[in-house]
């Protein structure tokens, strides 16, 4: 099919100052087109810009640009977290399932959505790739539809297609889709996959994010079988496991045999290993996070990271103390899908100790500290010196469960502060 596209400077001349303008997520964030619409920077004013995490740069958080541009942030990446704890940004606490409602209710009516798509079909249709998520919503919702149209983004399978005619304005890029780098895993997070992997049965449907942990406890599952995904992302990490044989997707009960994703992070393997691959499929986050349609399957493991956790079994993972370090994002979507899954497993995995030896284990979270699991959803906590299951278990049994897997310079720390506030085990002195 024939299409005709426009420079990215003259397709962002619909932004008008006020406008909302949504960014597409992670290897999908459209850079040319955004450096167009900074580039047009003196001509606008209090633009907003809302977006999951993105990849690139992000200019329109810079100073500079406090009068133009004003980020509103799903989620805090590497790339705007400064700006947001500066206070020249802002960031939504939301749940990663609730986020295609703020657009679809119009709680946040969008103005223009840019993209970043593969080339129409024969018949028409365009694929939003790598990132279904939120981006599905926002552009059937937005009043303007900008594309930026690239070759290198792959054809996905599932609900990611958009028809040629509902994109306002098209412009043809071929750059390469950013990608990340795999992680060099350190002991301890190796250690942390392997305890992790002890207690992943065969045939569970995973979910996973992107990071050290996650890849850790892929390599650690090669003589598993019959395990599934259905996860809001993925990497690269899962394709050792799917050529192995290890990940079949045959037990479980929703898309059976298939890999269901939201949006994917990774390398230039991975963007191959999806193009066109009907053993994958994407679909966005209302459904993929939906705790209904996650606890359908059987034996699901969430497999999710933290910032810290107190002795109570609350979990902070979107903040360090009052300064908002990434975001809600799908962690409690799928801590509480596994835990009403036939025999699933919500995981909280962390290291012991942060890079500057402070424990992550604590009696009282840092002042400001978000809590994104509660105590009443948290089951399954590891590190790298084991695993504990704290459902079920009074406070004081969570606090001593928890301190014997903290690093042990901090142990008796964690009990003394129990002791004081719940006081001595029944029966003791």
């Amino acid at each position: 099919m024939a299409y005709s596209c426009i420079s990215a400077e003259e397709a962002v001349r619909i932004i008008k100052s006020g406008d909302r303008v949504f960014l597409h997520t992670a290897a999908a964030t459209p850079q040319r087109l955004i450096d167009a619409m900074v580039d047009r920077a003196e001509e606008l004013r209090d633009v907003e810009i809302v977006s999951l995490h993105t990849e690139g740069d992000a200019r329109y958080t810079e100073p500079r640009y406090a009068r133009n541009f004003r980020l509103n942030a799903f989620f805090v990446g590497k790339n705007v977290r400064q700006a947001v704890q500066a206070g020249d940004a802002d960031a939504i606490p939301v749940f990663l399932s609730d986020v295609p409602a703020l657009f679809y209710n119009d709680v946040l009516p969008l103005d223009v959505a840019m993209v970043h798509v593969s080339p129409p079909d024969r018949h028409g249709y365009c694929s939003l790739g790598v990132s279904i998520d939120a981006a599905l919503a926002a552009v059937h919702k937005a009043k303007y539809v900008i594309a930026q149209v690239n070759p290198n983004m792959p054809r996905t399978h599932g609900e990611g297609l958009l028809h040629a005619s509902h994109i306002d304005a098209m412009v043809e890029v071929q750059d390469p889709l950013p990608e990340t780098p795999a992680h060099e895993l350190t002991e301890t997070e190796r250690s942390i996959g392997r305890h992790i992997a002890s207690i992943v049965e065969d045939g569970a449907t995973l979910q996973m994010g992107i990071g050290a942990i996650p890849d850790a406890t892929l390599a650690a599952l090669g003589d598993h079988r019959d395990l599934g995904i259905h996860t809001e992302m993925f990497s690269d990490g899962v394709i050792d496991l799917v050529e192995k044989g290890v990940i079949n997707g045959s037990r479980k009960r929703t898309h059976k045999d298939i890999i269901v994703a939201s949006f994917l992070v990774g390398s230039r393997r991975l963007f191959d290993f999806v193009d066109d691959n009907p053993l994958v499929e994407m679909f966005p986050s209302d459904y993929v996070n939906d705790t209904k349609e996650i606890r359908k399957n059987p034996r699901v493991t969430a497999i999710n990271s933290a910032v810290e956790i107190d002795m109570t079994g609350q979990v902070c993972s979107d903040s360090i103390g009052q300064r908002f370090f990434s975001g809600v994002g799908g962690q409690m979507d799928f801590i509480r899908g596994a835990a009403l899954s036939e025999g699933g497993k919500p995981i909280i995995a962390l290291p012991s100790v942060t890079r500057r030896g402070e424990s992550r284990i604590v009696p009282i979270l840092k002042p400001g500290a978000g809590v994104v699991t509660t105590r009443a959803h948290v089951r399954y906590v590891v590190t790298e010196y084991g695993i504990v299951n704290l459902h079920g278990k009074s406070l004081r049994q969570r606090a001593e469960a928890l301190a014997s897997i903290a690093h042990p310079d901090f142990r008796e720390g964690i009990l003394k502060a129990a002791h004081d506030l719940y006081g001595k085990k029944s029966g003791q002195e």
